[in-house]
């Protein structure tokens, strides 16, 4: 019964001591540790832009659509995304859909529902992604960070930090617990088709190294309404753009 006992002390002992060890560590360092993980501040603070090119299947209604897409970001919070699919298979031809960000203002255009300005909690969501990661500078910006404890994704433990923008939704990011790549984010976003808020799941996996910094070339974005997965195939960093592509058109 004592030799029992002891045993279960020492368990409980343990426990205690891991419990303490998570709790010490602060959403700034688990922050700090994620940057290191994906190539450090250094590496990050070299790039001013990406371009990223690959494919997009999107799930609409147990129907598997599939086309190319293009991705471009520039310092501070520039960006854009364009893809062309072929919706044959709904009975349509193709559709194009364009989404951009020039810092200040949004724009959208959808080969179907025509182009519109993006405004209101969009245009905010838009603006708060700053390359090459909101997470890069926060402080200075005003964002705010907090660490919810553990949690699991899938087979593998992450620490769960909450992070609050100054304007705009907040975002929780699953840290692996042992590499502090990013498992997963949980956001959400204002979605006018969808009649108001819908909150989606952005899963990060396939990490590999451009440029000393790693990136995930495979990512899935689940909501109730669909869901959305890219391949990238090509990653690069620091090319000539011109900054007019991040604006609206003149027409």
């Amino acid at each position: 019964m004592r030799r029992a006992a002891m045993s279960l002390l020492v368990v409980l002992a343990g426990a205690w001591w891991a419990a303490g060890a998570a709790q010490a560590q602060t959403a700034d360092e688990v922050v700090e540790k994620h940057l290191a993980a994906i190539g450090g501040r250094a590496a990050l603070q070299k790039l001013q832009n990406r371009v990223a090119t690959g494919t997009i299947s999107v799930s609409v209604q147990g129907t598997p659509l599939t086309g190319s897409v293009e991705v471009y970001a520039a310092v501070p919070n520039k960006s854009r995304m364009s893809f062309r699919m072929d919706l044959t298979a709904m009975g349509a031809g193709e559709i194009v859909v364009d989404q951009r960000c020039d810092g200040k203002t949004g724009w959208a255009s959808n080969s179907f529902q025509g182009d519109r300005d993006l405004t209101g909690a969009q245009l905010q969501a838009m603006l708060n992604e700053y390359f090459p990661t909101p997470l890069l500078g926060y402080k200075e910006r005003g964002a705010k960070v907090e660490l919810l404890g553990k949690e699991t994704v899938g087979t593998r433990p992450a620490l769960v930090v909450l992070f609050t923008p100054a304007t705009g939704f907040p975002t929780k990011y699953y840290f692996d617990a042992e590499t502090f790549l990013d498992l997963q984010q949980v956001t959400r976003q204002e979605v006018p088709e969808a009649g108001g808020e819908v909150e989606s799941t952005v899963v990060a996996d396939d990490f590999r190294t451009v440029d000393g910094v790693r990136i995930p070339f495979s990512i899935k974005i689940g909501n109730r309404m669909q869901a959305v997965s890219i391949a990238l195939d090509k990653v690069e960093h620091n090319k000539p753009i011109d900054e007019a592509m991040f604006s609206k058109p003149s027409r």
